[in-house]
């Protein structure tokens, strides 16, 4: 059976992809993903054929991966971060329905949350949640609700997607349903451009946190209650005695 494979490019730098990901791409005669992450990618597989749709053309951009491999081509559909983890995974399964002779294999890249959590330092020690705050396939009501669920839990979040020129208000939104149940002061962090040029990082106090700006290349952490400054990095404190 041919088989198509849906690869994790991690944050977006060449040596924070995985080893398993690299070989495939190396193994494939098509690369197919969103512009930005085609253009990461081009330079280091230079003798691939890229092909890409832009963002609200993702059904299309997954019938072009099993039209290609229809052809008898080697087919990579590449994700920032891992496929799986508001990936095109899900989406390339369904699609796949349509097209019973062609397999398909997810292949686990660096998602966001790691990748920027060990930029700030260890705030991911205890449970913690990973909510997305684009609204584009996901109603806000939605979205609020599991905001609160996890704020009440006292899990550390871990907020992707948290503003666009649309949605600008949408982490100062977010902040202020965290501190319901949060303090004012609770340590967070802010990281951007993972693993590529610009990458910065930065901590913050919730009430800080709420007022700052951000763009869709951020990642946001908002720790809970054990959350702490050492060092200049934010850390989690498992509870451990020490």
């Amino acid at each position: 059976m041919r088989k198509i494979f849906i690869v994790g490019i991690g944050p977006g730098s060449y040596e924070q992809m995985t080893i398993q990901a690299v070989r495939t791409l190396e193994g494939c005669d098509t690369i197919v993903g969103y512009p930005v992450y085609v253009d990461l990618m081009k330079p280091h597989f230079p003798d691939k054929v890229f092909l890409s749709t832009p963002m609200t053309q993702e059904v299309q951009r997954c019938k072009m991966c099993f039209e290609e491999a229809k052809q008898g081509k080697t087919v990579a559909m590449i994700c920032g971060g891992d496929a799986g983890v508001y990936g095109m995974a899900g989406l390339m399964y369904e699609v796949g329905r349509d097209y019973p002779d062609i397999g398909l294999e997810t292949v686990c890249g660096v998602t966001a949350a790691v990748s920027g959590a060990a930029v700030l330092g260890a705030p991911l020690i205890q449970d913690f949640a990973v909510i997305s705050l684009s609204d584009l396939l996901t109603p806000w009501e939605t979205i609020e609700k599991r905001i609160l669920a996890a704020a009440q839990a006292d899990m550390v979040i871990c907020l992707y997607n948290p503003s666009s020129r649309r949605r600008s208000d949408f982490l100062k939104r977010a902040c202020d349903l965290v501190l319901r149940f949060a303090f004012e002061e609770t340590v967070c962090g802010v990281t951007k451009n993972i693993g590529r040029d610009g990458e910065a990082c930065c901590l913050y106090s919730l009430k800080e946190l709420r007022e700052i700006g951000v763009d869709m290349f951020t990642t946001v952490f908002i720790g809970n209650s054990q959350t702490v400054v050492l060092d200049g990095k934010m850390v989690t404190r498992r509870g451990y005695r020490i």
